[in-house]
């Protein structure tokens, strides 16, 4: 299992820096969201200022991009990282598509399975030169300009997904699937995996081409006070995902659905630590993981031995790079 890293930074002129930090201190992957800012243009930056570590978005929403904007950036991004970009592509939900930015929400799985194949059409088209074809009902792939060819490995494609739906056309036609953080191995070993091979299995693909990667909610300190402090940091990111139906099936691989509505009800109100006081102890321990800086890697590795190939410790409870127990952490994982 590698140890992967996000962008704590979105300051494009901080960015070189960080990056070259994260990856002299052994981290695998750094990962771009797209929340408050652009996932693709400090990726951009830190292709240039790093030369091994890995670097993809962990996700670029799909909607408000055509396959065609997508294959230039990927297309651009794995060039000038010399092979190392992931294109990590998510759906998001109804409202931020509509609210956020202001597009039309259409059925989410049938529209990310098209826009996969689409910009493998794409990119096989410069590449090897293979007529353009229809990937789908709506999205016409043209014949596009001409293309230096890549001389680097085809670029991934990881998806975002909860439900069954989504984690089997994962399966069936990318590479690799961001699963949320909010998860548990139970529902990781009986919902996720059996899902995803269903989808390998419909494409005659090996588990061997398949990633699966995450961040680990870590409740992580080497005294009292801090392990007090991360673990009501954790109750509270629980309490905000479990408060929306989209995660209810992680909820209910354990029986715990029937908290949803509750927790909603007071999102709606406003009552944050009152939603953060209905996450159990048994709940924390179920969906996090709980040690100090120089256990918590082992921690990680033996919960999630032969269900993760990659993760990272969710943010924004991740050490600062000025910690001088991180490159402890780093290297007790990476050992």
């Amino acid at each position: 299992m590698k140890l992967d890293v996000g962008m704590l930074t979105h300051d494009l002129g901080t960015i070189p820096d960080y990056a070259r930090r994260v990856e002299a201190l052994g981290f695998d992957c750094l990962w771009s969201s797209e929340t408050q800012h652009d996932p693709f243009l400090p990726l951009a930056v830190a292709a240039t200022a790093t030369s091994t570590i890995k670097l993809g978005t962990a996700i670029a929403v799909l909607f408000p991009r055509s396959p065609m904007v997508l294959a230039h950036i990927s297309w651009d991004l794995q060039k000038a990282s010399g092979g190392r970009f992931i294109l990590g592509l998510g759906t998001q939900v109804k409202g931020h598509n509509e609210r956020r930015f202001s597009v039309r929400f259409e059925s989410p799985g049938p529209k990310l399975r098209e826009a996969v194949l689409a910009l493998r059409a794409i990119w096989d088209t410069w590449q090897n030169g293979t007529p353009a074809l229809a990937a789908g009902p709506e999205t016409k792939v043209p014949q596009p300009a001409a293309s230096a060819r890549l001389l680097f490995r085809q670029i991934p494609i990881y998806v975002a997904g909860v439900n069954r739906y989504i984690c089997r056309i994962a399966g069936e036609v990318c590479d690799g699937l961001h699963v949320h953080p909010f998860n548990s191995p139970k529902y990781l070993r009986e919902y996720v995996r059996p899902a995803v091979t269903e989808g390998l299995q419909k494409a005659r693909r090996s588990q061997a081409d398949f990633t699966y990667t995450t961040s680990t909610f870590a409740v992580v300190g080497d005294t009292e006070q801090e392990l007090e402090h991360s673990r009501q940091s954790v109750k509270q990111q629980i309490a905000f995902y479990a408060s929306t139906r989209t995660y209810e099936p992680v909820l209910a691989a354990h029986g715990w659905q029937d908290i949803v509505p509750h927790l909603h009800r007071k999102s709606i109100e406003g009552d944050w630590q009152g939603m953060a006081d209905l996450i159990t102890d048994e709940m924390v321990d179920t969906y996090a993981v709980t040690g100090s800086y120089s256990t918590i890697g082992a921690k990680i590795r033996e919960r999630y031995a032969a269900l993760l190939d990659r993760t990272a410790l969710y943010q924004p409870y991740q050490p600062g790079l000025d910690d001088p127990r991180l490159p402890r952490l780093v290297k007790e994982f990476n050992g």
